[in-house]
C-alpha cells in the first residue's frame, strides 16, 4: 500500500498510468476539457499538469479514472476484492466453535491497524502559514463549468468533531473559494458535518480542518458512507493494513493525515450563511445557488513540494463512478449480514449513485421484494436517499444492464408491481416537487406466484439445452464463422 501520495504518483509512473503534461495549462475550464475527453475515451492514464497558470503547485486528476487504477488505489486486483476482504473478516467474527477463537485471535492482531496512531512531526506541516500569509488563490483550484460560482475544491477530506461526544468525522463536500481565506461549506443536512454544526451552540465558531491530497485509501474513505460515530480513518486503516498517522493541528483542536500534502485549518461560524453555487454537480447538471455556511481559513500548512490532487464532476462517465464502484463493492457484505436474501447489486452510473439500485434477492415468500426495498430505504445515508429501487430474481446478473431491463419490461405490471415510498430525498435531487422531500419508487422484477396473485403459469425462459450448447462450442471451426469467443 502506499504512506502517501507521492508513492502513489511513483508507482502509476512506473506501470505506465501516468501522463504528465508540461505545457502551460489554465486552471478555469481548461484542466476541465482536458481531463473529461480523457475520461470519456475510457482507459487513459492519470494526470499530472506541471505548469499551472497562476499556481507554482502541479495538479493532479483521474487518478482513479479507471477500476483497474482505483482497485491499485486501494490494494487490491479487482474491486470485487474488497468485499472478499470484507467477508472474510465478518466471517472471523463469527464464532462457531472453540477452534475458531484461534482465527478470531489472529484477526484482532490484523485489526490494530484499523486504530490511528498520532504522531509529533508531519510532512503535511513542513511549511506553515497564518493569517494574512493565507491566500488560497495560489492553489491551483478548478474552475470547472461555464456557469459555476468559482472555483471549487472538490476532493477535501473535511474534519469535524461532534461537540458531545468528541469524536471525529471526516466527509467530503464542496468547497467554493470566495476569496484568499473564505470558501463555502457545502455540507448537506443530511451530512454528519452538518449534526456537528447543528449540535453547537448557536453562536458558536465549530473548529474546521480539511486535509488535500493524502494517500488513496485515505482519500477514498472520506467520501465513504460510514454510519455516524464509525472513524473512516479505521477504514482507511483496514484498508492500507497499516494504521493511519494522524498529527494535531496548529491552530484547531483536530487531528489530520500527516502524509497529506496541504491542510486548511479554521472555523465555520455558526451564524454565518453566504450564497454558494450554481455547481455543475455528479448529477450532469448545474445545482442551483443556495445559502450555506462560511469556512473562514486561518492557517494553512503544507509539504514543501506538494501536489494538487483534485477531480471533477458531471455528466457520467467521470471519476466519481469508480469511487462509488468501490463503495459499492465494499458494503455488499455488510448488506447481505443486514438483508440475508440480497445476492448483489449495483449502482448504474447513469443513476449518478442516488437515482437507481439494481438489486438481485434469493426471494422464498411473497411481497419479500417490498421488504427489501423498505430495508434498504430504511438504512443510512448510502440507500435512504435511493430514488428507484429495481429488484429482480438471484439469476439475473445485475451488472450486466441488457438482461437486467429485459427482466424488468417483461416481468412488471404497473397495477401490481410498482411501489411509492414518499419521504426524504437527496438534496441534489432536482425532480422533487419541494427540496429534500419527495417520493421514491421501488420496482418489483421478480417472478410472481399465486400466493401474490399470479395464476396464470410463470412462462420458462426460452434457452438452450446445455449438451447442444456444448456440441457446437465443439464443432464452431466447422461452421466457418471465426474464432470461438466469450458467449
Amino acid at each position: 500500500m502506499y504512506p502517501n501520495l507521492a508513492a502513489f504518483i511513483a508507482d502509476l509512473r512506473a506501470h505506465g498510468e501516468l501522463h504528465e503534461i508540461h505545457a502551460p495549462v489554465d486552471p478555469r475550464y481548461e484542466i476541465t476539457e482536458i481531463a473529461d475527453r480523457c475520461m470519456k475515451r475510457g482507459d487513459q492514464p492519470a494526470l499530472l499538469f506541471r505548469n499551472v497558470r497562476g499556481s507554482p503547485f502541479p495538479v493532479l486528476i483521474n487518478a482513479f479514472a479507471t477500476p483497474a487504477r482505483m482497485a491499485r488505489a486501494l490494494g487490491v486486483a479487482s474491486l470485487d476484492d474488497l468485499a472478499e476482504r470484507v467477508r472474510s473478516l465478518l466471517h472471523a467474527v463469527r464464532l462457531r466453535r472453540l477452534s475458531d477463537l484461534v482465527g478470531l485471535l489472529g484477526h484482532l492482531r490484523d485489526l490494530r491497524a484499523l486504530i490511528p496512531r498520532t504522531v509529533s512531526r508531519a510532512a503535511c506541516q513542513e511549511v506553515i502559514l497564518t493569517n494574512d500569509e493565507v491566500d488560497l488563490r495560489r492553489l491551483p483550484i478548478l474552475t470547472t463549468w461555464p456557469l459555476d460560482g468559482g472555483p471549487y475544491i472538490t476532493l477535501p477530506l473535511v474534519f469535524t468533531k461532534d461537540p458531545v461526544s468528541g469524536s471525529q468525522n471526516v466527509g467530503m463536500y464542496r468547497m467554493q473559494v470566495y476569496d484568499a481565506r473564505t470558501t463555502g461549506m457545502h455540507w448537506q443536512r443530511h451530512k454528519h458535518g452538518r449534526e456537528h454544526q447543528e449540535a453547537s451552540p448557536a453562536a458558536a465558531r465549530i473548529p474546521v480542518a480539511v486535509a488535500l491530497g493524502a494517500d488513496p485509501a485515505t482519500v477514498y474513505a472520506g467520501s465513504a458512507p460510514l454510519p455516524a460515530g464509525v472513524d473512516e480513518m479505521m477504514l482507511a486503516g483496514f484498508l492500507r493494513g497499516a494504521s493511519v498517522p494522524l498529527v494535531a493541528c496548529k491552530t484547531v483542536d483536530l487531528k489530520v493525515p500527516a502524509e497529506a500534502e496541504f491542510v486548511l485549518e479554521g472555523y465555520v461560524d455558526n451564524g454565518e450563511l453566504r450564497r454558494e453555487g450554481p455547481f455543475g454537480d455528479h448529477t450532469g447538471v448545474y445545482s442551483p445557488p443556495e445559502d450555506y455556511p462560511v469556512f473562514h481559513v486561518t492557517c494553512l500548512t503544507h509539504r514543501r513540494n506538494p501536489v494538487y490532487w483534485t477531480t471533477i464532476v458531471g455528466r457520467p462517465p467521470m471519476e466519481d463512478v469508480w469511487l462509488g464502484k468501490a463503495t459499492e463493492r465494499l458494503f455488499l457484505p455488510f448488506l447481505q449480514q443486514m438483508i440475508p436474501e440480497i445476492v448483489d447489486y449495483d449502482f448504474p452510473p447513469e443513476g449518478v449513485f442516488q437515482n437507481l439500485v439494481l438489486v438481485s434477492i434469493r426471494k422464498r415468500y411473497p411481497g419479500q421484494a417490498r421488504k427489501v426495498m423498505y430495508a434498504l430505504w430504511g438504512l443510512g445515508h448510502m440507500m435512504m436517499l435511493t430514488r428507484t429501487i429495481v429488484v429482480v430474481d438471484h439469476d439475473v446478473n445485475v451488472h450486466d444492464y441488457s438482461q437486467t431491463a429485459w427482466t424488468v419490461f417483461n416481468n412488471v405490471d404497473a397495477g401490481r408491481d410498482l411501489v411509492l415510498a414518499p419521504g426524504p430525498v437527496d438534496a441534489l435531487d432536482h425532480a422533487a416537487p419541494l427540496p429534500l422531500l419527495g417520493t421514491k419508487l421501488g420496482i418489483d422484477a421478480t417472478r410472481k406466484t399465486a400466493e401474490e396473485g399470479y395464476t396464470r403459469e410463470w412462462p420458462l425462459l426460452a434457452v438452450m439445452s446445455d449438451d447442444v450448447k456444448a456440441a457446437v462450442t465443439r464443432r464452431w471451426a466447422e461452421f466457418g464463422l471465426g474464432e470461438w469467443g466469450r458467449r
